[in-house]
């Protein structure tokens, strides 16, 4: 009973650190896109901003990984959360300094992915390693709930504060980052569970074979090097229910990364400001909390391939909706939807990654995925910066849209592995 406690705990502490940390990186996301939107006009800055937010990840990926498997997880997703909150500090300094250039603010971002980049692959490893497998599909709709929470909060609270005065959100964002540094440290984590029998659909099963022999990945772990660091490739590629699953999220929010064009459709197409572009950001939140409430009352279990791809389909048509419409109650509706299907995107994939995933490889696994998903994110922001810059912001996300619905047919038949996924592995 004590014991459950502790876990229970630490659960909580775990939610909370993820609000906290998720709250700051989308109130900084929000400012800054308005600040350099502000200083330059340009919808391309939008998409190099973005760029310089994935680049870290992109280039640290064998680092972060073999990091997260060989350091107590909790102190290194703290430390890197602690150097988000100096990052933070330092904008906070720049922005009162009535900047002109934003050559700083991208240097300030590249050191702030840096800092994500170690903290992302620990902190998302932490739910399994917290919880048996069979009580995940349970705790990833709470975990994901808290993040939603953090998209409501988060824009809404910076767009609110810079409003007021243009160095607050940065303050509040250094002071959330530290609350989440604190509440990571006091999670309590269980020993690593020797591998045990896994019951699996006859799909899944498939999908994921060649297993792992045993104390192979022990004996690997004694071996630091370049192999160890490339683990999380190899295991990927290896496996095309991983392959299809993470990088459908990669190219599917690649082309509909309509998130990065909101300071130029909130200007330009709906003519709101700060305040409406908060709520625009906002508006994603909503939805998302809403599906992930629901996951969280009755959770996926059955046709969870086919749902994962009807989900980044319905993504695709929401993004067009949003691209198409010069109304702002209509596109805050659109950002609600497409928010909510990502939701339930992200609901399946963070179940069953972690548990096809062997624990002592899944900080190199969810290294590479922080890849993927920071390709999506960030690279989709560039690539919707690019060609917004030249054919319109409105242009960019209908094509975005489009490019996510090809996408979501193109996978159903490349990977048939990931299509025929009925339900989840337990033990």
């Amino acid at each position: 009973m004590a014991r459950a406690r502790r876990v229970d705990w630490s659960v909580v502490a775990l939610l909370a650190s993820v609000f906290f940390s998720s709250s700051a990186a989308l109130a900084q996301e929000v400012v800054l896109g308005k600040l350099v939107y502000d200083l330059t006009g340009r919808e391309l800055d939008l998409g190099l901003l973005g760029l310089a937010e994935f680049a870290p990840a992109a280039l640290l990926v064998l680092v972060t990984g073999a990091v997260a498997d060989r350091f107590d997880r909790r102190r290194v997703a703290a430390l890197g959360a602690l150097g988000e909150a100096v990052v933070a500090g330092v904008l906070a300094w720049y922005v009162s300094t009535d900047p002109t250039s934003i050559g700083p603010i991208f240097l300030l971002v590249i050191a702030f992915g840096v800092a994500r980049a170690f903290a992302a692959p620990a902190s998302r490893s932490l739910p399994a390693d917290i919880v048996s497998p069979e009580r995940l599909p349970r705790v990833v709709p709470r975990y994901a709930a808290a993040w939603q929470a953090a998209i409501i909060a988060g824009p809404v609270l910076g767009g609110f504060l810079y409003a007021a005065d243009v160095r607050l959100p940065f303050v509040a964002v250094m002071a959330l980052l530290v609350a989440s540094a604190a509440a990571l440290l006091s999670i309590r984590v269980a020993p690593m569970r020797a591998p045990a029998a896994v019951v699996m659909d006859p799909a899944l099963e498939a999908a994921v074979a060649p297993a792992v022999p045993h104390g192979q990945a022990v004996a690997e772990a004694e071996r630091p090097g370049w192999r160890d660091a490339l683990e999380g490739l190899r295991f990927i590629r290896g496996r095309p229910l991983l392959l299809g699953a993470i990088s459908l999220d990669l190219f599917a929010v690649l082309f509909g990364g309509a998130v990065a064009l909101l300071p130029a459709i909130a200007e330009d197409r709906l003519h709101v400001g700060a305040v409406g572009l908060g709520w625009l950001r906002a508006a994603g939140g909503i939805g998302a909390a809403l599906t992930t409430v629901a996951l969280a009352v009755r959770p996926v279990t059955r046709k969870v391939g086919r749902r994962l791809l009807a989900a980044v389909a319905v993504f695709g048509v929401a993004t067009i909706v949003l691209g198409l419409t010069r109304s702002f109650v209509l596109a805050f509706a659109a950002l609600a939807v497409l928010s909510g299907a990502d939701a339930i995107s992200v609901f399946i994939r963070a179940t069953l990654v972690p548990l096809v995933t062997p624990q002592e490889k899944r900080g190199r696994v969810l290294a590479v995925e922080n890849v993927f998903i920071g390709a999506s994110n960030e690279l989709g922001a560039f690539e919707s910066g690019v060609v917004g810059q030249l054919l319109g912001p409105a242009a960019a996300v209908v094509l975005g849209g489009a490019g996510t619905l090809a996408v979501a047919a193109g996978w159903w038949f490349l990977f048939p592995d990931l299509r025929q996924v009925d339900g989840f592995p337990t033990t």
